[in-house]
């Protein structure tokens, strides 16, 4: 079984794992990260949903549960665990928290990690651009409506915008306030 290497909400990890393991099991059983969820193991309802390094340095939204364990050797993963940093919540949880997003909550962290992702790429998007953004984190109690009104608040600048997940970032959501 071979070690894969990668950095996890920024701290260096290694794991014994088989390649084609899937992420999400890795993060949960063997690195004990439990804010993501597990909803369907196909990548459809983006409970899972978690940062993932792309080739261009960016940080952008993906599906743990069907992101093999090697595909993310020496790369960045950014869990809902890792959003807040120096004890401050990430701008995105702060709106969900003001605005009652979560009900049962069991998809809110895929859908706070979406968020960020959106409004990292988009920092002022359209309702049409958060649908869009959105359309794959299910979330069975309805709460689209204070979904897409924190999206909004956030990127008017209620909670210090504009926010990037990348803290090297210029304009970084961790910026001088966030750590």
């Amino acid at each position: 079984m071979p070690t894969i290497t990668f950095n996890l909400n920024g701290n260096p990890v290694s794991v014994d794992a088989d390649n084609d393991e899937e992420l999400l099991w890795v993060l949960r059983d063997r690195l004990h990260v439990h804010g993501l969820k597990y909803g369907c193991g196909m990548g459809l309802c983006g409970a899972c949903t978690s940062h993932i390094e792309q080739p261009n340095g960016k940080l952008v939204a993906r599906r743990t549960c069907i992101t093999k364990v090697s595909d993310v050797a020496g790369k960045k993963v950014v869990t809902i665990d890792g959003l807040a940093k120096g004890g401050d919540l990430h701008p995105v949880q702060k709106a969900w928290i003001d605005n009652d997003v979560a009900q049962c909550g069991y998809c809110q962290a895929g859908q706070i990690m979406q968020a960020v992702s959106l409004l990292n790429e988009n920092p002022h998007p359209t309702d049409a651009d958060i649908d869009e953004a959105m359309g794959g984190n299910l979330c069975r109690c309805g709460t689209y409506f204070r979904i897409r009104d924190s999206i909004k608040k956030v990127a008017a600048g209620k909670y210090n915008g504009p926010y990037q997940t990348s803290p090297d970032a210029p304009g970084s959501l961790w910026g001088t306030t966030n750590g």
